[in-house]
C-alpha cells in the first residue's frame, strides 16, 4: 500500500469519525440541553427540599455560595445541611456568620465532619453524612447535593424542582457555567464543558431508553425515596468522579435529566493553565478505569480525531487533504455552539486542537500522578487507591519489600 493510499484511508477515518460526533452522537455540541429553553410549570404543591453541601477549606467562597443559597426564593420548606469536612480554615465560622447576617440562621445546620473512612473518598463520605443528617432531622422530598464553590441565582432551586415534579425525575442535575476571565479559563474551560457533552451527551443523558448516565456535581436534585431504593449515598462510596456514579445509581431507578445552566455559575477561580491541569489531573486517569491500555486507547483517540485532521489538511494531497479539511471544519462547527455559551467569538473554535493537546498532556499527568500515589489529588488527599484497590495493594508490598 503506498503512502497516499495511507492517507487517505487515515483520512476517511478521520472524516468518519467527525460525522459520526457531528450528526450520531445527540448533538450533544449544539448546547440545547440547557434549562432556561423551557418553562417547567409550577407543582400544585412545593415539596420539601434539604441542600446538602460538603465543604473543605472553603472560606474563600463559600460565603458567597452559601448566601445564594439562602437567598432562594423557593416557596416550599427548604433547609441546608452544611457538612464541614475538618477544615482549618474557619469554613464553619464563616457559614454561621453568612446566615446569621442574612437572618437565617434557622435554615443552616452546620454538620462537624468525621475522620474519613477506609474505603471512602473525601466528598462522598461528606455527601453520606449529610444525606444521614438530613433524614434525622428533616422530611425531604428531594436532597439538592451542591457543591461549596457555586453560586445560585435566587429562581434556580424553584425551577429545578418544577422540572423534577413535571417530568418525573428521580434525579435532575444542571451543570454550571464556569468562571471564564482569565486566559487560561477562556481557553481551556469551554472546552472542559465540550469534552463533558461529548463523553456524556445529555440527550441520551436525558433519554430513558439509553443506558447513558452521567450528572454534573455542581447541582445534583434526587429523590429522597429512589435515592435510597438505588442504594443510597453508601453505593457509591469510593467514587472518584462522584456525580456520574450518582448519575447511573440513580437512572437504573428513574428517568434523570441533565442540562446546562446560566442559573450557576461556579466560583473557583483558574487564573493559571497549572490550575486547570491539576483539575484535570485529579480525574481523567480514573475516568480511564486506571489502564494503561486504555490510556493508549484515549491518546490513540485523541490523535486520530484532534490532530490528523490538521495534518491531512496541511500536507496531504488530493481526497486526502480534502477529507482533513472537512473533519476540520466540522470540528470547528461543533466547537463553536460552547464558545458563544460562554460569550467568546467563535474564531476560537479553530483553536481546538490545539486546546485537545494540552487536555492530552494533562490526561497522560493524570497516569503519572497517580503510578506517583498522588492520584486524585484534593486539599491533601489523595483519594485514587480508594477507587483501585489493587494500587494499595501494590503500594503495600512495595513498602513491605523495601
Amino acid at each position: 500500500m503506498s503512502v497516499s493510499d495511507v492517507q487517505i484511508w487515515l483520512g476517511l477515518l478521520v472524516l468518519t469519525i467527525w460525522l459520526v460526533l457531528v450528526f450520531a452522537r445527540g448533538n450533544f455540541w449544539r448546547c440545547l440541553d440547557r434549562d432556561d429553553l423551557d418553562d417547567p410549570p409550577a407543582p400544585g404543591q412545593w415539596p420539601g427540599v434539604v441542600a446538602v453541601v460538603p465543604a473543605r477549606d472553603e472560606a474563600s467562597v463559600i460565603a458567597a455560595s452559601l448566601g445564594s443559597l439562602l437567598a432562594q426564593n423557593y416557596p416550599g420548606e427548604f433547609h441546608i445541611v452544611l457538612v464541614d469536612d475538618q477544615s482549618a480554615d474557619g469554613t464553619a465560622r464563616i457559614a454561621r456568620e453568612c446566615a446569621a447576617g442574612a437572618g437565617r440562621a434557622e435554615r443552616l445546620a452546620i454538620v462537624s465532619g468525621a475522620p474519613l473512612p477506609q474505603g471512602w473518598t473525601g466528598k462522598v463520605w461528606a455527601m453520606a453524612q449529610g444525606v444521614r443528617q438530613a433524614r434525622e432531622s428533616f422530611v425531604p422530598r428531594y436532597i439538592l447535593f451542591t457543591d461549596a464553590d457555586i453560586a445560585h441565582r435566587p429562581d434556580n432551586l424553584r425551577v429545578v424542582v418544577a422540572r423534577a415534579e413535571a417530568g418525573g425525575y428521580a434525579m435532575v442535575s444542571l451543570m454550571a457555567t464556569w468562571r471564564c476571565q482569565s486566559a487560561a479559563e477562556k481557553w481551556m474551560i469551554p472546552a472542559f464543558t465540550y469534552f463533558f457533552q461529548m463523553l456524556y451527551p445529555f440527550r441520551w443523558v436525558s433519554d430513558a431508553r439509553k443506558k447513558d448516565a452521567g450528572a454534573a456535581g455542581n447541582c445534583m436534585l434526587a429523590r429522597a425515596d429512589l435515592l435510597e431504593k438505588a442504594g443510597g449515598i453508601e453505593s457509591i462510596a469510593n467514587a472518584l468522579i462522584d456525580d456520574c456514579a450518582l448519575g447511573a445509581r440513580m437512572k437504573s431507578v428513574g428517568p434523570i435529566w441533565l442540562g446546562l445552566s446560566q442559573r450557576l455559575r461556579s466560583l473557583r477561580p483558574y487564573p493559571r493553565f497549572a490550575d486547570i491541569r491539576k483539575m484535570v489531573s485529579r480525574s481523567a486517569y480514573a475516568q480511564l478505569r486506571f489502564s494503561p491500555l486504555w490510556l493508549a486507547g484515549a491518546v490513540l483517540g485523541l490523535a486520530l480525531t484532534f490532530f490528523a485532521p490538521v495534518a491531512l489538511a496541511v500536507s496531504a494531497p488530493g481526497a486526502a487533504g480534502l477529507c482533513g479539511i472537512a473533519a476540520f471544519v466540522l470540528m470547528s462547527v461543533s466547537f463553536a455552539p460552547i464558545q458563544r455559551f460562554y460569550g467568546l467569538p467563535r474564531w476560537r473554535a479553530l483553536t481546538l486542537p490545539l486546546i485537545a493537546a494540552l487536555y492530552m498532556v494533562y490526561t497522560l499527568d493524570s497516569a503519572l500522578q497517580y503510578w506517583r500515589g498522588r492520584g486524585g489529588m484534593w486539599k491533601g488527599r489523595a483519594q485514587a487507591h480508594v477507587v483501585h484497590p489493587a494500587r494499595e495493594a501494590r503500594n503495600t508490598i512495595e513498602t513491605e519489600t523495601s
